[in-house]
Formats: C-alpha cells, sequence, structure tokens
C-alpha cells in the first residue's frame, strides 16, 4: 500500500525557480539555487535565518568541494566559488557557444565526479538539446550523455554499480550500470514511469536504496522501491516541484524545494547519506 506522508513549510520567499539543494555537514545548513535570480541562498534550521548570495550567473546546481568552498554549474561551464565571493573563478567551458542552453542539475559520484547536464531554455521545442558531462578531479570535462530533453536528478546507489538518472522529458527514472574506477555507462533500464504528465526532477536516494523524485507539475514527490513500486507520496500544494535531498545531523529531514520559493521539509522515518563533495 502506498503511504501518504506529510510535509511542512519552513522556508517561504520568491524565487525564479528554486533548485540544487544539498546539505552541507560542515555548517549544518541547506544550500540551495535560484536559477534565474542568479543567487544561491544558505539556510540554518535551526534559527530560520536563510542568507542570500549574489553570484551573478544563473546557478544550475552547486555541490561542496574537498578544498574548499562550492564547485559551480553556470550557463558557460564549471566554476569556482565561495560565499563571499564576487566572482566565479571558470575553471572549464561547457557549451560556451550555445547561448540558448543553460545548466540545470547535477551531483557527485562515490569518487568525487562533478556530474551535471543541459537543457534548452525552451525544452518543449529542443527536445533533443541537452547533454549530461562529467568533470573530473583534475578539471577536464567528458561528454557522457547527449540528444537529452531535460537533464536532471540523478544519484548513485551505495556500492557505486548503479547510476540512478533522469532525463524529465522521458517521464521515467533510469538506472544505468555505472563503472566507479573511470565514471563510464552501460546498459540502462526503466525502473518507474511517472504518472501522467508530470516532470521527474530532482531526486536522492535513501539508505534503502529507494528514489526519492521530485515532480514539476505533479505537487509531489515520490518514492519508488528499487522494483518501481510506489512506495510513498508526500503532496505539496504546489505545482512545480523540483528536487528534494535529505538533510540535517542524521539527514532524517527531506527537504524539498519548489519553484515558487517555498522550501518544505518531511521526515519520512528513513535516513539518506551525506552530500558527496567534489574531489578537485
Amino acid at each position: 500500500m502506498t503511504r501518504t506522508l506529510a510535509a511542512e513549510v519552513v522556508l517561504d520567499v520568491p524565487a525564479g525557480c528554486a533548485e540544487g539543494p544539498f546539505w552541507h555537514p560542515g555548517e549544518d545548513r541547506l544550500y540551495w539555487t535560484d536559477i534565474p535570480g542568479r543567487v544561491i541562498h544558505r539556510f540554518d534550521p535551526r534559527t530560520g535565518v536563510d542568507e542570500v548570495f549574489e553570484v551573478g550567473l544563473e546557478v544550475g546546481v552547486a555541490v561542496p568541494r574537498t578544498a574548499g568552498g562550492l564547485v559551480l554549474a553556470v550557463p558557460d561551464g564549471f566554476g569556482f566559488w565561495s560565499p563571499g565571493d564576487t566572482r566565479v573563478e571558470m575553471v572549464a567551458e561547457v557549451e560556451k557557444d550555445r547561448a540558448g542552453n543553460r545548466m540545470n542539475e547535477g551531483k557527485c559520484d562515490p569518487a568525487g565526479r562533478f556530474w551535471a547536464g543541459t537543457m534548452s531554455r525552451e525544452p518543449l521545442r529542443e527536445t533533443e538539446a541537452g547533454a549530461l558531462y562529467r568533470l573530473d578531479p583534475d578539471l577536464t570535462v567528458t561528454t557522457v550523455l547527449t540528444g537529452l530533453g531535460i537533464s536532471n536528478g540523478l544519484d548513485w546507489t551505495a556500492d557505486g554499480q548503479t547510476m540512478i538518472y533522469v532525463d524529465s522529458l522521458r517521464h521515467r527514472i533510469d538506472a544505468y550500470a555505472f563503472t566507479p574506477d573511470d565514471g563510464t555507462l552501460g546498459e540502462s533500464r526503466v525502473i518507474a514511469v511517472t504518472p501522467g504528465g508530470t516532470l521527474p526532477d530532482g531526486l536522492a536516494l535513501d539508505e534503502e536504496e529507494h528514489v526519492w523524485v521530485a515532480l514539476w507539475d505533479g505537487s509531489a514527490v515520490h518514492r519508488y522501491a528499487p522494483d518501481g513500486t510506489l512506495d510513498a507520496v508526500v503532496p505539496l500544494p504546489v505545482g512545480e516541484v523540483t528536487s528534494c535531498v535529505f538533510g540535517g545531523p542524521d539527514h532524517a529531514d527531506l527537504y524539498i524545494t519548489t519553484a515558487p520559493g517555498t522550501l518544505f521539509r518531511c521526515r519520512p522515518g528513513v535516513h539518506g547519506r551525506p552530500v558527496r563533495a567534489f574531489a578537485g
């Protein structure tokens, strides 16, 4: 039987499109981006304080670096940045000649390689304009997948043998065989198809290897078992649900971002895993 879980509002601020959340273990704060707002937010749930940092570029996603600061996926590629910096230090170019595209979601794999994908600014007109890229710790960039609609949420199983991935315009969640040593993909299979016209967006895996996926135009987050069974639903009063991530000191809180900027928190009774940092 599919369970229904409750979520509460923990922050309500205006945003063009809130995305890319991660829990910073060293700071015990939640980071998230507002893509069109060109800012990064840092939220402290203990105090309710939400800091806003002007970046000056559209940030699809940010992740921490082992060397300190963050690595960002921005329209022209990848860059380093820290709170308080006045500019992004670009370190690798991606699609600089394609002004009609921008970076979207991303995450680091178990080896500390940063994966992020692109999408057209008009994805319903250019349905195969996106690609998925891998930034290695030596700052080389590899194109991994092409012909994508909206490159979106991804994560890896605990053993590093499988990458869970979403191209939103396919309306499904895929699992790719993954080689941890060199970061290459193998054969793929479909885990689940999302209902109706909903678009699967950002996602996170929990300690039981279940997939939590945000549903754009779906007003919910769904939890799917590895066999594709719909295990739980978190209904939300917002249509455009963008991403989710486990946070809190023990990673027992599921934080959910939405396009309007409302941030929700669910306590699902299962733990997630810490964010993986970029090794470069």
